[in-house]
């Protein structure tokens, strides 16, 4: 005969003080795996969200990002004409030569970190189509304007609309803020490139080209087209493998994270296996009873293991909660989290509690409430009604 469901359920409001604390207890468990979590899942959506399908990267051979690159304009004047390369309505190719620096800027906080500054042209807009200005306007070429990702915009001084920004040799008018889904491109500044060539005095003028290809078109062909090119070194790759490559960087953190829950979860397993030990000492009559009114040993198990189970399921609850408002609270305070990247500038991340970091973190809590009661329930269970009555 099994026990009503509201006898666990009763144990735990009676005893509030000690429920309170081992929920406590598991819900900064759940709090710590949700919040790194969702950190590594931030940082890979960030990265892995950056880039087209449809886009190619020309960089000079050997080169891992674009910081290291460099490419004439010869070079570009070439790559804008290969067979496959896609064009907008009035015929021009569409290929966006860009060059990128790493300027330090002054968090809002008062830190400095670098920055990726990089140059474009109108056409980048058509090409990196994800990018949306969403205040004010694009920069006029020519004129000292700058516009801003919306990570940039959070974090940095001088970095808001109508502000200006002083990097490199001069300051820079801020004319507009953009979004791109969450993309690592949020975590930039765009100018125009020859402005920014003849500020950083680069004796090249290009880091390197985002090419659209054409529809239809065989991207291995292309890219072999340009690697093939022997006259400037160049060579090609898909845009979204590029970005992919810089969130492998994000799974050392794994690692981690891994052993900071499964400390945690000890700790936590340990703190709920001395509660209900406690619980048992303290319940030795009521146990021997329930065993001398016909109480099965699995009843008393299956009901101990409900209230160590119920235990994990409200620190759970709490953890979640307290989690989801403290990403909040950490991304509006520290306007997001910077990562160092590649390019050996920041990135921004914006701190989003997910479905699957909550689900990482119920998994652990389950193994708490399930390790952390199966010993005491056992021994509840295995208690013999006259012992019980007696040591009571």
């Amino acid at each position: 005969m099994p026990l009503p469901l509201r006898y666990p359920l009763g144990n735990l409001a009676a005893r509030r003080t000690r429920t309170l604390l081992t929920m406590s207890v598991i819900a900064l468990v759940v709090i710590a795996t949700t919040l790194f979590g969702s950190l590594i899942s931030s940082l890979k959506r960030t990265l892995v969200s950056t880039g087209d399908p449809r886009n190619l990267i020309v960089l000079r051979k050997g080169s891992t990002n674009d910081g290291s690159s460099g490419l004439p304009l010869e070079a570009f004047q070439a790559v804008r004409f290969f067979e496959g390369v896609a064009r907008d309505e009035k015929g021009e190719p569409l290929v966006s030569p860009e060059l990128v620096v790493q300027p330090f800027f002054h968090t809002e906080r008062g830190g400095r970190e670098n920055v990726l500054v990089r140059g474009v042209e109108n056409v980048a807009l058509q090409v990196h189509d994800d990018v949306k200005i969403v205040e004010g306007r694009m920069f006029e070429p020519s004129q000292g304007e700058a516009i801003v990702g919306r990570g940039v915009a959070q974090r940095y001084q001088g970095a808001r609309v109508g502000e200006n920004l002083e990097f490199g040799r001069g300051t820079w008018k801020i004319v507009g803020e953009f979004e791109s889904g969450g993309s690592s491109f949020e975590s930039e500044v765009w100018v125009d490139v020859r402005e920014l060539a003849n500020d950083a005095k680069r004796p090249l003028p290009y880091s390197g080209f985002r090419v659209r290809a054409a529809p239809g078109t065989d991207l291995d062909a292309l890219i072999r087209r340009i690697g093939g090119d022997s006259r400037w070194a160049m060579e090609a790759s898909r845009e979204t493998d590029y970005y992919a490559k810089q969130a492998e960087s994000a799974n050392s953190l794994y690692f981690i994270v891994f052993g900071l829950a499964l400390l945690a979860g000890i700790g936590a397993t340990f703190g709920a296996t001395n509660t209900l030990y406690a619980a048992v000492q303290s319940r030795r009559a009521e146990i021997g009873t329930l065993r001398a009114l016909g109480f099965s040993q699995a009843a008393i198990l299956f009901s101990f293991l409900i209230e160590s189970l119920c235990l994990a399921a409200g620190g759970l609850a709490i953890g979640a909660v307290c989690a989801a408002l403290l990403g909040r609270l950490v991304s509006s305070l520290l306007g997001g989290i910077g990562f160092g990247a590649q390019t050996f500038t920041t990135s921004v991340v914006t701190l989003r509690v997910g479905v699957s970091d909550l689900i990482g973190a119920a998994l652990l809590a389950g193994l708490i409430g399930v390790f952390g009661g199966l010993a005491p329930a056992l021994r509840a269970a295995r208690m013999r009604p006259i012992e019980a009555l007696r040591k009571a």
